[in-house]
């Protein structure tokens, strides 16, 4: 028979899904602990999903699924999937959408209450009772949408015991609700701040942030490869076009340089209008001296941007080949790398932090990217690099940059030569 809901069982267990909270054990895990130990007191549970919004650049929401004597599920929902006809037909829908936050339904006996296709499904399977709790959760970091916070954290329990669940069954997931929606929040709070850190300030700066480096001037010199792009035409690209087309076109050069980069090793630091910084970080040990472990590593890091302009290119070429086979406007970019010590940390004020690179190596990489359009390249980079990764470079002389008092002499990416036009005048 199953406890009742004030039994000192279950005040055991909500004592323990507290306990989880404080100490921040991961999502999936206190769940799954969670499910077994309903079981163990007695509820005949066999099947849980908990579903949750989250902020992210791809996912909308995401999901853990426990099934008595199976291996937990995870799974992330695009975007997209909020219009999904599996959404709008489901009951967390038809719970948001009316204010509901609890429903419960037969799956099996002399009338089951089969309205939606899941129960269907589920029905199918076997299954013979479901209970839909939601929970709203809000707070002020990540209150964006009224509808996110009011779907809050989605739990269902399915059972597969003939007669479903009791009342009492009913009483103790009731009261347990709350004390799971506070675990699961604390749990789930930490890959929010993570996904939102990452996605505006990049994996290594945000890992940083949120280690505690949030004070103005905090920072640390480091040997990288700065690499700056910037969009031609921008200007005239931002007066012709419509709002939303000239958007189109800078997400698309965007996401053939900037992806690009990524895709190599290195970090975007800053979208700067329509110009992308981003560094390739070379390992603190390196030390570039010749046949010194050093030296490979910022070999190694010259090749990945190398490929990487390549890479930007080659996406380039193809997007463009599909915007003028619609019609639409096509877009070109010039593309900049040096290597140098760089200052990397916070800038600003105390009230509004940005965390960048600084130094001479970065003044001079912007330079060198406004020498592409001069000397009819895609890609231009110093010396420092074209040594790091030799043969992919050729060399088009020595050249003033505006504010340094000595001429730099400037390589061209082999491959860029041919395909000057593609993205650069």
């Amino acid at each position: 028979m199953t406890r009742a809901a004030d039994s000192p069982l279950v005040d055991r267990l909500g004592e323990w899904l507290i306990d989880r909270a404080l100490a921040e054990h991961p999502a999936i895990e206190t769940f799954e602990q969670f499910c077994i130990r309903l079981k163990a007191i007695g509820l005949p549970v066999a099947r849980c999903r908990v579903t949750w919004p989250t902020l992210h650049p791809l996912f909308s929401a995401e999901t853990m699924l426990w099934r008595d004597g199976q291996e937990m599920e995870f799974r992330q929902f695009p975007h997209q999937d909020s219009d999904s006809e599996e959404w709008r037909e489901s009951p967390a829908r038809w719970m948001l959408d009316n204010g509901i936050v609890v429903m419960r339904r037969r799956l099996a006996g002399d009338e089951p209450q089969l309205d939606f296709p899941l129960l269907a499904d589920l029905a199918g399977q076997g299954y013979t009772d479901f209970l839909a709790l939601r929970t709203p959760l809000s707070g002020k970091v990540h209150t964006v949408s009224r509808e996110r916070d009011a779907f809050g954290l989605y739990v269902t329990w399915v059972s597969d015991r003939a007669s479903g669940f009791s009342d009492g069954d009913v009483e103790v997931l009731l009261r347990l609700q709350r004390f799971y929606a506070v675990a699961a929040k604390t749990a789930l709070q930490p890959r929010m701040t993570e996904n939102i850190a990452n996605t505006y300030l990049g994996e290594t700066v945000g890992r940083q942030v949120l280690a505690g480096q949030i004070k103005l001037g905090s920072g640390q010199r480091t040997r990288a490869l700065v690499w700056y792009s910037d969009l031609r035409n921008s200007t005239q690209f931002s007066e012709t076009l419509l709002e939303a087309d000239y958007l189109d076109l800078l997400n698309d050069y965007f996401s053939c340089v900037a992806e690009a980069a990524l895709d190599a090793g290195g970090e975007i630091l800053a979208f700067i209008g329509d110009a992308v910084l981003a560094i390739f970080p070379v390992p603190e040990e390196s030390e570039c001296r010749a046949g010194s472990p050093g030296e490979a590593r910022l070999d190694q890091v010259a090749l990945a941007a190398t490929d990487a302009a390549r890479g930007a290119l080659a996406a380039a070429e193809a997007v463009n080949g599909g915007r003028r086979a619609a019609g639409r406007p096509t877009f070109r970019f010039g593309i900049a790398m040096n290597i140098g010590e760089v200052m990397f940390g916070n800038i600003g004020i105390d009230r509004r932090l940005s965390f960048s690179v600084i130094g001479t190596t970065v003044n001079e990489v912007a330079r060198i990217e406004t020498m592409t359009k001069m000397l009819g390249t895609a890609v231009l980079a110093t010396r420092a690099v074209a040594e790091a990764a030799p043969g992919a470079w050729d060399t088009r002389g020595a050249h003033p940059l505006r504010g340094f008092e000595q001429p730099v002499e400037l390589f061209a990416l082999a491959e860029a030569n041919g395909e000057a036009k593609i993205a650069a005048e």
